[in-house]
């Protein structure tokens, strides 16, 4: 890879408002006889249910993927002049691999003393069913949910490199944005999981 030359640093935040119930996977070490069979991913110390940046990340990579046509039969695409392929970036591994120009944190709760009267921790359990089409038996599933109205953190940071496109890497995040707001975070979207709501405050900008 030839050298590359930092310009500066956009800095997004904003809010990510739940519109319904998100479920992004983790795991449990507690016997918990009768809770749910699918717990949400949290905070070891505080407890507190988040949203991994590295989730966030790369649905808004799947639908920018899908959006412009630019998987690689099903996979990641391999080609670096693609949307996708200059904001995430490309492995190593492959020729014309270079860094993702895009960091996306963590995302932590940020109104927990409003979920205190869910029937878990922050959290609500949902039992799904599923039906055996011969048998017409019911296998029933508990997932935990962190609730509609929960918001939390959201902060991205765009680098640009010199020789970048400034305008095309921004517009393919607002891009993302609004795909991810018309589709799902999390699992069981479908279902109606995850629909979520992103406000953003105005960027900030760090030269270097």
């Amino acid at each position: 890879m030839s050298e590359i030359k930092l310009k500066k640093k956009i800095i997004y935040t904003g809010t990510i408002v739940l519109k319904t119930g998100l479920h992004i996977g983790g795991t449990n070490t507690a016997l918990n006889i009768g809770g749910p069979d699918k717990f949400v991913v949290r905070n070891p110390i505080t407890q507190l249910p988040y949203i991994p940046g590295s989730s966030l990340k790369g649905k808004m990579r799947s639908l920018i993927e899908l959006a412009y046509g630019e998987t690689d039969n099903g996979s990641v695409t391999k080609d670096p002049n693609t949307k996708a392929g200059k904001l995430f970036g490309l492995s190593s591994d492959i020729e014309n691999g270079h860094p993702s120009r895009i960091i996306v944190r963590d995302g932590e709760l940020k109104n927990p003393e409003e979920l205190s009267n869910t029937d878990l921790l922050y959290t609500e359990s949902k039992t799904e069913v599923t039906i055996n089409r011969i048998t017409a038996k019911a296998n029933p599933r508990t997932f935990e949910r962190v609730p509609a109205g929960a918001k939390f953190n959201l902060e991205m940071v765009l680098n640009i490199f010199d020789g970048d496109n400034e305008d095309e890497l921004r517009n393919t995040i607002k891009d993302a944005i609004r795909l991810l707001e018309d589709d799902y975070l999390g699992g069981n979207g479908s279902r109606g999981y995850g629909q979520v709501k992103i406000i953003l405050d105005d960027p900030k900008v760090k030269t270097y």
